[in-house]
């Protein structure tokens, strides 16, 4: 039977975990900055019109730093740059929405759970990182 060096070892067993990672990065990033920032960007102006102000900012800095969230963190999730950081603006823009947009609901018209769902994968990358697939990895090594 062949020994595996502890580096050889270490790195074999984190394939699934690294691998998830990158499912889960992609699954996250990738709809958000399809399905939801970019069309936001694209339709500015429909947009600010019908976005809620919020913090005491108007509706289109509200829009402008949704976008940032939605289309520049998600790209940068799904490229696995600055993943904990990208990873916490989304989270947070998630929660702002889930709270503060759908009255925290799970039920209804105005359902938040797609916005819940995206707050708890934004955070779980936010812990643990983007994992060895990723920019991140790439420039520490």
């Amino acid at each position: 039977m062949r020994r595996l060096s502890k580096k050889s070892s270490k790195l074999t067993s984190t394939v699934p975990l690294d691998s998830g990672l990158l499912l889960l990065r992609l699954g996250l990033g990738l709809p958000m900055l399809v399905h939801h920032g970019l069309p936001y960007l694209t339709h500015y102006e429909q947009e600010a019109v019908r976005f809620l102000p919020l913090f005491g900012l108007d509706a289109r800095t509200t829009l402008a730093l949704t976008i940032v969230a939605e289309v520049g963190a998600a790209f940068l999730i799904v490229v696995g740059l600055f993943t904990r950081l990208a990873s916490l603006v989304m989270a947070f823009t998630m929660a702002v929405a889930f709270v503060m947009v759908h009255g925290a609901s799970f039920q209804g018209e105005q359902s938040g759970e797609l916005a819940f769902i995206y707050l708890v994968g934004a955070s779980a990358l936010g812990i643990m990182g983007s994992g060895r697939f990723s920019w991140d990895q790439h420039h520490s090594n």
